[in-house]
């Protein structure tokens, strides 16, 4: 029988009409094995099974393990198997929503639901590797299960803004971001009218990839823009601190990086030195919150935004003996917790009624 190891995670992804793996990830155990294909075949088999009876299966337990299915555009199934102790069908399919938006983001809608050469499609799904690898890590952040923007706040952001709004005004873009370690300082107005799900991956896909001083990557935006792809470019201002702009063909990366990006931020070197290397703070200066508050996560639904923070008080807590990773774990199980049992309006969608059923767990693969 088949037994996950301890934290790990295993994502599958087929073709939901013949059942064909495409790639199957993973974290946690150390030289974890590929899945036997019998294990592959079972799992998919008894959700095809389940369909061609009108049956919805979207989630099972064993005793240290939760499965989750889920299809996208009668197209792409996708299979995760969790024994992290903070797993629920919550955060699971906030995962399997979150993949599919990547692999969309990365080669566009029609590419997915419409391959006609499944080696071909294999390949491609490569380039989607590092960005969906990043999702299965344990979560150092809120936005993949909030799906609000997680911010950043700074005294000088008057200043910070004032640039961004023109900089992104001189590239004929009304799209732009400051990010500094994967959480937004400044961003245009238009940047916040982004799907929530759009603007969290843009800022995932930055945090995912390697420093570099510039990038121009083609992206689908999921919700906005999912056949037809734009122009993404980042630049790395100072280590840490990047400004990213969705545009369109014009101007080149050779013209931002000679004509506009140090005209306009070169004058703010020390300031965004400074931003870059000062610890990150969840609150306005002037704001203390008890002692005994570990963690923080205050979310504004309105405007999709968020400040998320295990080191409320801006260093270690003394006498706490609660470790950072068990902080992140608490912090956001709470909330997927929460979400599900008082807010199931957030919750993924369900097209039906939930059932649950008892299974035996002792039946094995050969």
């Amino acid at each position: 029988m088949w037994e996950e190891a301890a934290d790990s995670v295993t994502l599958l992804c087929l073709t939901s009409s013949s059942g064909v793996p495409l790639f199957c990830r993973s974290r946690g155990g150390l030289a974890k094995p590929q899945l036997p294909f019998s294990v592959i075949g079972s799992l998919n088999g008894v959700h095809m099974f389940g369909s061609n009876l009108d049956v919805l299966l979207t989630a099972a337990c064993t005793e240290n393990t939760r499965v989750m299915w889920k299809v996208f555009h009668n197209s792409i199934t996708l299979i995760v198997l969790s024994s992290d102790e903070g797993a629920s069908d919550f955060s699971l399919g906030r995962l399997l929503e979150n993949v599919f938006n990547a692999m969309v983001l990365i080669l566009g809608l029609e590419e997915l639901v419409n391959a006609r050469n499944i080696e071909r499609l294999k390949k491609d799904l490569k380039a989607c590797y590092k960005l969906i690898d990043s999702f299965l890590e344990p979560g150092k952040y809120s936005a993949d299960l909030t799906q609000c923007m997680e911010c950043a706040v700074t005294p000088s952001r008057a200043v910070l803004q004032e640039c961004l709004e023109a900089f992104a005004s001189a590239a004929e873009s009304r799209f732009g971001c400051l990010l500094v370690s994967g959480r937004v300082l400044c961003a245009t107005e238009q940047w916040w009218q982004l799907a929530a799900p759009e603007a969290m991956l843009l800022v995932w896909l930055v945090q995912s990839l390697p420093p570099h001083a510039s990038r121009d990557l083609p992206v689908y935006l999921p919700h906005g823009s999912p056949t037809v792809p734009h122009r993404f470019l980042t630049f790395q201002l100072v280590p840490g601190l990047e400004v990213v702009l969705l545009c369109g063909p014009n101007p080149s990366l050779q013209c931002m990086t000679d004509e506009l990006v140090r005209p306009f931020w070169q004058p703010l070197l020390d300031l965004l030195k400074a931003s870059a290397g000062a610890p990150l703070q969840c609150l306005p200066p002037g704001i203390a919150l008890a002692p005994e508050i570990l963690g923080l996560l205050l979310i504004n639904q309105d405007q999709r935004k968020s400040l998320f923070t295990v080191h409320p008080h801006g260093s270690w807590t003394e006498g706490s003996e609660m470790s950072l990773k068990d902080r992140l774990r608490a912090l956001r199980s709470f909330y997927a917790s929460a979400i599900s049992l008082y807010f199931p309006s957030e919750k993924p969608e369900e097209n039906t009624a939930p059932f649950q059923e008892d299974f035996q767990t002792s039946f094995s693969h050969s």
